[in-house]
């Protein structure tokens, strides 16, 4: 009886004293959002740094389809930044571009007002490539010093200024690798690098503005009526896209675009007899017209697939807005194979090139968006507010 009595009062005891531990240790009411006018300021800096990086895609498009990718053949970072201000600075610059492989073996006619605009391309691509950085880190430093950022959200800016550095020593090694031996191009594989890096940065962009357009209590809420099935789908078909776009960078480092100007077939063939040819085996998947555009094609009809039965099954969804984005999207992937079909058939002609490229840039937001709106239906908590 007394054991039971001291056991008893030692319960009491503990059950007192862990109630007013957690008493004391019990968490304060915390402001889970970031105050709307900072959250709007970080989503401002993300929005033009996703624009640049747009632009970037676009004129590393327009530098590879005009060849002037080599026109360049060193890496100043500082003194990179002007350009040749006389007649002797021209002279020099072309000096150098002469004892590249593109010139002595493809362009060794080329004469120095020819050159120029080669060099004007390349150049912009590199004064765009340093303004992206510049405004990362001018926004970066203003928002860390004066506070108006949530540590999660510079933990994610510096993830973009790091992944922003790694995509600027990759375009260096991709032109590194033109400059030596019989290379009349970039290598494709590291041209392909390049590119799907550049829409890997483009998509958490996108994401991230997409986060940023909504208080962080909303997407708490929203996220526990995620469809997960819609959701799942969005993220493999963005997985298939980037994966389509580094082969499309294969593609673009190989002129393979103009080698077979026929559809559905490729020259009468379904696989190009030639597909196979190099040695070792591996250099035809990077470097064989025929097996580079079987590829590309190949994903593309997989990609169109994928998104139409993703499409079929988002009919059984209850949610409006899901429904509409997977409409949205189906057609826009539509559009691009047809662009992609045609850009085969005229022999990828600058104009049309880039725009098959830009609609890339634009089928990657539309799956991500789907996929965010199926992770956080935020569309049904703003409703059931207004009502």
């Amino acid at each position: 009886m007394v054991a039971s009595g001291m056991n008893s009062k030692r319960y009491i005891f503990q059950e007192v004293s862990s109630r007013q531990k957690a008493d004391q240790t019990e968490p304060q009411p915390v402001d889970l959002n970031v105050h709307d006018t900072d959250r709007r300021q970080v989503r401002v800096l993300i929005l033009i740094l996703c624009g640049l990086t747009l632009a970037m895609v676009a004129l590393g498009g327009m530098t590879r389809l005009t060849d002037s990718g080599l026109s360049i053949t060193e890496w100043e970072l500082v003194s990179g930044i002007l350009p040749p201000l006389s007649e002797s600075d021209w002279k020099l610059a072309f000096e150098n571009y002469r004892q590249t492989p593109e010139f002595t073996l493809q362009n060794n006619r080329m004469r120095l007002d020819e050159f120029k605009p080669i060099y004007w391309w390349e150049w912009s691509h590199r004064q765009l490539g340093r303004l992206t950085g510049f405004v990362w880190a001018a926004g970066f430093i203003w928002l860390l010093t004066t506070g108006r950022a949530r540590r999660r959200w510079i933990a994610r800016l510096l993830g973009l200024g790091a992944l922003g550095a790694i995509q600027g020593t990759i375009g260096w090694w991709m032109v590194s690798s033109g400059l030596t031996g019989r290379m009349v191009d970039v290598a494709s594989y590291r041209l392909a690098i390049h590119l799907s890096l550049a829409f890997m940065i483009l998509g958490l962009t996108f994401w991230y503005t997409l986060m940023l357009g909504h208080n962080q209590l909303d997407l708490m809420q929203a996220r526990r009526n995620r469809d997960q099935s819609a959701e799942r789908y969005a993220v493999w078909i963005v997985a298939l896209l980037i994966l389509q776009v580094a082969l499309g960078g294969i593609v673009a480092g190989t002129d393979a675009g103009q080698a077979f100007p026929t559809w559905p077939l490729m020259n009468g063939e379904l696989l190009p007899s030639t597909a196979m040819d190099m040695k070792p085996v591996l250099a035809n998947f990077f470097e064989n017209p025929g097996l580079v555009q079987f590829n590309h094609r190949i994903v593309a009809y997989a990609l169109l697939a994928l998104t139409m039965f993703a499409w079929w099954r988002s009919r059984a969804v209850s949610r409006l807005e899901t429904k509409r984005s997977y409409n949205v999207l189906g057609a826009a992937v539509i559009l691009q194979v047809i662009a992609g079909i045609f850009t085969a058939l005229w022999l990828a002609p600058v104009g049309l090139a880039i725009f098959h490229q830009l609609l890339a840039a634009l089928l990657l937001y539309l799956a991500v968006r789907t996929s965010f709106i199926a992770r956080f239906p935020v569309a049904e908590i703003q409703e059931r507010r207004v009502s």
